[in-house]
Parts: structure tokens; C-alpha cells; sequence
């Protein structure tokens, strides 16, 4: 099954160390500018989603949300969840770390497409 989220191995390093410090996470996807534009990181259930959002899918089990609207922007493409060196969003837990997540994207190829159209079918 295709997925729509994916992590790299230097996101999912962070995502275990956050685990660590601050339990269950929870990301979610916006859109805008700033921070908004930046996949953040939560403590589960510190941000609450709504008819807003949906789940795109899961990145070391942690549960991945997007807006709706992002979502309509990002619908032909699998979403790359990374981490690099920086500051990340003011608001998201991986900012003392001196790592900030970043969202990569790379298109669906056809086939993909077709699997992922039966599959929400």
C-alpha cells in the first residue's frame, strides 16, 4: 500500500527522542507562512484537530494530520517528513533540539495514483 506520509531515518530519530521527553506526539500539517508552512509537532492531543483536518496517515506511530485545504494542495504527491539542523517552529517540540522537521514532497507516479483511488473508494 502506498502511503501518503513517509519519515526519513534522521526524522524518525527525533521523532524517538521527543517520545522520550515528552510521551505520545502528534503532527500536523498547515498551510500559510512562517510556522505554518513547517509539518508541527505536538504532544498528543495538545492540539486538537476538527472537520478541518484529517489524518494522512502515520510516521513512527505518531499520527500525521493535514488541513483539509492543505490537503487538496498536496493530494497528488507523497509527503517526506525530514529533520535538519535548525530552529523549528515556535510552537512545535522539536525546537530545543536544534532540529527543525521539514516537509519534501515527490508526485505520486500513475500507478500509485490508481492504488490510492481504490483504496479510498
Amino acid at each position: 500500500m502506498v502511503e501518503r506520509v513517509t519519515v526519513t531515518k534522521e526524522a524518525l530519530d527525533l521523532i524517538n527522542t521527543l517520545k522520550e521527553v515528552h510521551g505520545d506526539l502528534m503532527f500536523h500539517q498547515s498551510g500559510g507562512c512562517c510556522d505554518g508552512s513547517s509539518p508541527m509537532c505536538y504532544q498528543r492531543g495538545e492540539l486538537r484537530t476538527g472537520e478541518s483536518d484529517l489524518l494522512l496517515g502515520e510516521i513512527g506511530e505518531t499520527p500525521f494530520y493535514i488541513s483539509k485545504d492543505q490537503y487538496e494542495y498536496w493530494k497528488h504527491t507523497q509527503l517526506i517528513i525530514d529533520a535538519v539542523d535548525g530552529r523549528g517552529g515556535m510552537f512545535s517540540l522539536e525546537g530545543p533540539e536544534g532540529k527543525r522537521f521539514l516537509s519534501r514532497s515527490r508526485v505520486f507516479t500513475e500507478e500509485e495514483r490508481t492504488e490510492l483511488a481504490g483504496a479510498e473508494a
